[in-house]
């Protein structure tokens, strides 16, 4: 599918679009523009969180294209326009990370090194902070520098503790189970519930329904809960992000930005990590709710203003 624009969310001018072809029935959705400006300050790659797709990123593509940058955005595999993975399309699964890990290779080689300049920096919500994390361990990295937006180093509201619940989504994995949806209730899910008030996404009333629009006009981009096989994965991974040998591996600076008001997923796990890792810093967003950057206009502006301090060439293109 192409890229979906409504009267509030309009496709940014000059969009290059496709799609990666992986392997038989696996296909990935991209997005790319160039900067608006004739100074090029690199290429800032946008990785949304669990169940969000490039269209919520418009805003943030031509805040970025505005700085000079050129824009690349990819859907992980089993959301967004990118193919699923299961028969029933809702569901939000994934086998292992290191599946992502294969769709940043392949969006990487694909899409930003032929095309896009450098140097590379990476912009990640939420789960994309795992992937990311894990991928700066290895040698040769893409980035320069990583931003991270309420990173996912630990998961919030589970039924039981971390360690329990990774037993029995493993076991349940194990026995065939993987592909079966997590209960979830109709008001966890924002675009099924379409309930503002008391969602635990973002205060600004305007942005979350400019998103809800966007599903309204193609619902095919939505996914419900995750599968127990997603959990499972999720919940190694970041188990393994949080262990005392990670985070010194990790080779990128890293910036991580914490929503003060976050029920998803763990303040107090990325301050932890922000203290261990050899190049990172982390700030709270006070009055923030998960998606900082789909936040009211004075939150934002908090995180343009950490963004710009900490990507070279940023606050030199606001400047000029």
């Amino acid at each position: 599918m192409t890229l979906v624009a409504t009267p509030k969310n309009p496709i940014p001018l000059g969009a290059q679009t496709g799609y990666l072809e992986i392997r038989k029935n696996l296909r990935l959705r991209y997005a790319s523009w160039q900067s608006a400006l004739k100074e090029r300050r690199g290429t800032v790659c946008i990785f949304p969180g669990r169940n969000e797709f490039i269209e919520k990123y418009f805003e943030v593509v031509s805040e970025l294209r505005r700085r000079g940058f050129a824009v690349a955005v990819l859907d992980w595999r089993g959301q967004g326009g990118s193919s699923r993975l299961t028969r029933n399309p809702l569901k939000g699964h994934v086998r292992n990370f290191a599946d992502y890990e294969e769709d940043l290779t392949h969006f990487m080689k694909g899409v930003v090194l032929p095309d896009c300049p450098t140097p590379y920096f990476a912009l990640g919500h939420s789960m994309s902070a795992a992937v990311l994390f894990r991928a700066a361990t290895k040698r040769g990295g893409w980035f320069s520098r990583m931003v991270m937006t309420s990173p996912m180093i630990e998961i919030l509201n589970l039924p039981f503790s971390q360690k329990r619940c990774a037993q029995i989504t493993e076991g349940l994995a194990l026995c065939g189970f993987g592909k079966r949806a997590m209960p979830a209730r109709k008001k966890d899910l924002w675009w099924l519930s379409r309930e503002f008030e008391g969602n635990p996404l973002t205060s600004d009333r305007e942005r979350f329904l400019r998103n809800l629009g966007v599903v309204d006009a193609a619902p095919e981009l939505a996914i419900g809960p995750p599968t127990i096989g997603w959990l499972n994965a999720a919940l190694a991974a970041t188990s393994e992000i949080r262990s005392d040998a990670f985070p010194p591996q990790v080779r990128i600076p890293a910036l991580m930005l914490a929503a003060g008001e976050d029920g998803i997923v763990s303040d107090k796990a990325i301050e932890a990590l922000a203290s261990r890792l050899r190049a990172g810093t982390q700030l709270v967003l006070r009055g923030s709710r998960h998606e900082i950057m789909q936040e009211r206009d004075g939150i934002r502006e908090q995180f343009w203003a950490a963004f710009d301090a900490f990507i070279p060439g940023a606050a030199m293109s606001i400047a000029s």
